[in-house]
């Protein structure tokens, strides 16, 4: 994920910053609980296409 790009996307739910997780090939939105999935590169940041974070997942 390109750290650039990474910098000016936010999570359109809460206009909070989004974290990348490398594992997962996902941006994660801690304040929403919600992640974004990345598809052929490109990020998918539709609430509709958002998983949502189980309780017990943790976040970095």
């Amino acid at each position: 994920m390109d750290t650039k790009l990474l910098q000016i996307l936010v999570c359109p739910v809460t206009k909070g910053p989004l974290i990348y997780n490398k594992a997962t090939n996902e941006l994660i939105s801690k304040s929403a609980r919600l992640a974004y999935p990345i598809r052929d590169g490109i990020p998918v940041l539709l609430e509709d296409e958002a998983r949502k974070l189980e309780d017990d997942e943790e976040v970095a």
